[in-house]
């Protein structure tokens, strides 16, 4: 096994066995079903802004992990012990982006389907949401750990993410909700920002994770 995948891997094992998946699907569906309580049993709004609002959450569920994501193997030396395997810290920021994608995503697309249901969402456009966030929820995955990257050791870690993740999450939120009136160009719009986050992230956080060392 290769270290990209045996840390990709390790992140996936963790992610589940910890239970870190547990809050933020929690979380997500907890917005999907306090909203149609704020918004009336209006079935056409909730159908018509439901798409929205599952991206916002969504958003906002991809910050709860962020702390676990690079702070705890800094702390115990874990990224240490791969700088002295040789293994770049840009791999190690690439493959943790991975595992957690490979842990987040799924449960968040499974998770939609009972979201949209309590939104009143018709089959196409649930089809529609799970398109754009197959597409996007890579990007959050690499802005997550490069946001955990930055933040790691820093005291009121948590707090900072927000302020750090969330402006730069704006663009998938707002061409992911964008795609599901059906517009093809903010689909393309959604897939091109997010396939920069993935290639520009792991060298962000490979940065960091080198200032954190020194």
């Amino acid at each position: 096994m290769t270290g990209f995948t045996a840390i990709a891997w390790r992140e996936l094992r963790r992610a589940w066995s910890s239970g870190g998946l547990v809050f933020p699907v929690a979380f997500f569906l907890l917005v999907a079903i306090l909203f149609p309580f704020a918004i009336g049993p209006d079935g056409k709004l909730l159908a018509r802004v439901g798409g929205g609002v599952i991206w916002a959450a969504a958003v906002l569920a991809a910050l709860l992990p962020v702390e676990r994501l690079v702070a705890p193997d800094q702390e115990t030396g874990v990224l240490d012990q791969y700088a002295v395997r040789g293994i770049p810290d840009t791999m190690v920021a690439a493959a943790k982006m991975a595992g957690h994608w490979l842990g987040f995503a799924p449960p968040l697309l499974a998770a939609t389907v009972i979201a949209a249901a309590l939104l009143n969402l018709s089959g196409e456009q649930l089809g529609q949401v799970l398109v754009a966030l197959a597409i996007g929820t890579p990007g959050l995955a690499a802005l997550g750990v490069a946001t955990a990257a930055l933040v790691a050791g820093l005291r009121g870690a948590g707090a900072l993410a927000g302020l750090v993740m969330l402006p730069f999450a704006v663009p998938l939120l707002i061409f992911g909700a964008g795609s599901l009136d059906g517009q093809a160009s903010a689909l393309k719009l959604l897939g091109a920002v997010s396939l920069l986050l993935v290639a520009g992230c792991p060298f962000v956080a490979g940065a960091a994770i080198r200032m954190g060392r020194s």
